[in-house]
């Protein structure tokens, strides 16, 4: 075998992958067969340019890498999906903004990659009565304002002091890690 290193864009789902080209000779038959096998794909995206995102690329491989976990083309994806329309949405919708980008992908891998962001606190999932789980990817303290009639989630920026405020009516020897703030009405129709 005679290894003949490239590297090229891969045109499913963005890979850069270094391949290494094997050369066999089969001399049951006597012919030469070439084989190109992937050494190393690593998953391309642009960087996104939400403020909050002070996580991602490099970052979330190191949050998921403190986990004990590692960074997947899965995981990217739709941590990805999640930055770049903050409208809360749940795991089926997940999947259906993954599903052109990456076909082969299953509503249980997106289930999946979603627990993990939130055990990894890179999203929080937001809940809501019986309705399904949605995620939000704003780590900031903040409320969230769920609008009864078209079912959209808003996030309404509270200043810090007011969470502060609401830890201290704690009764003594209670300490919260978070406050959860949520409204339920009618938003304006310009917030949409």
């Amino acid at each position: 075998m005679f290894p003949a290193a490239s590297q090229r864009i891969c045109p499913i789902a963005n890979y850069v992958c270094s391949r290494s080209l094997y050369v066999i000779w089969n001399s049951s038959n006597y012919c030469l067969h070439l084989r190109i096998i992937p050494i190393r794909c690593a998953f391309l995206k642009k960087m996104s340019t939400h403020a909050n995102n002070a996580l991602h690329p490099t970052g979330l491989a190191q949050k998921l890498a403190d986990s004990g976990l590692r960074t997947t083309p899965q995981r990217e994806l739709v941590y990805d999906v999640l930055l770049a329309k903050r409208d809360h949405p749940t795991a089926d919708e997940v999947f259906a903004r993954v599903k052109p980008e990456l076909p082969g992908i299953s509503l249980a891998t997106v289930y999946n990659c979603l627990e993990t962001l939130v055990q990894c606190d890179l999203v929080r999932a937001v809940n809501f009565e019986r309705g399904p789980t949605r995620y939000c990817p704003n780590l900031r303290p903040h409320a969230h304002f769920h609008d009864e009639a078209t079912g959209q989630t808003h996030d309404i920026d509270l200043p810090p002091v007011l969470f502060a405020k609401l830890k201290a009516e704690l009764p003594a020897g209670f300490d919260a890690n978070a406050v959860e703030i949520t409204f339920r009405g009618k938003a304006k129709t310009s917030l949409n």
